[in-house]
């Protein structure tokens, strides 16, 4: 008996919770980077990771204004390479970063806003080809400390993705 309560408690309505000022998080999510364009993307919540990760292709490093500018692109969908999101930003910097395989590269490091559900603040992201990668994102450390707590046994905590109807 106490099995199934347990199972049914585990399937429970969606809904945002907060412990400490912290939003409660699956291991995977639903975001946005709104300054991107990008409106919905899938995200893994990598605690092993210290900084966040975006794929991204067709990086561009360019001037303007005397400051350093990346221009790339984005698949914000997984196995679907039809919809892309062009993007620039504002470069932060190169960065040494080593991947799970223990690979080391370096990588462009852009500041954007991150919306996780009703939270939004600003994150440090390194660009980089995932597209092998189960995740088009993944978001690290860095980038939860402070706002966010990991349910590492839940998924899509915040909300599900919801088809967009289109109108013409």
């Amino acid at each position: 008996m106490a099995e199934s309560k347990q199972s049914s408690t585990s399937k429970k309505k969606r809904t945002s919770r907060l412990i400490g000022g912290k939003l409660v998080i699956g291991w995977r999510e639903w975001l946005s980077l709104p300054e991107l364009g990008v409106q919905r993307i899938k995200a893994k919540i990598d605690t092993g990771a210290r900084t966040s990760a975006l794929h991204a292709f067709d990086v561009e490093v360019f001037s303007r204004g005397g400051r350093k500018f990346v221009r790339f692109s984005v698949h914000p969908e997984q196995r679907n390479d039809r919809k892309q999101i062009e993007a620039e930003a504002a470069l932060l910097e190169w960065r040494e970063v080593k991947d799970s395989s223990g690979n080391v590269s370096q990588r462009p490091v852009i500041m954007t806003m991150i919306k996780v559900g009703p939270l939004m603040w600003p994150v440090e992201v390194t660009l980089t080809n995932r597209d092998e990668m189960g995740f088009r994102m993944l978001l690290g450390r860095q980038a939860i400390r402070g706002h966010l707590l990991v349910d590492a046994g839940r998924s899509f905590m915040i909300g599900k993705k919801t088809k967009v109807s289109r109108h013409h």
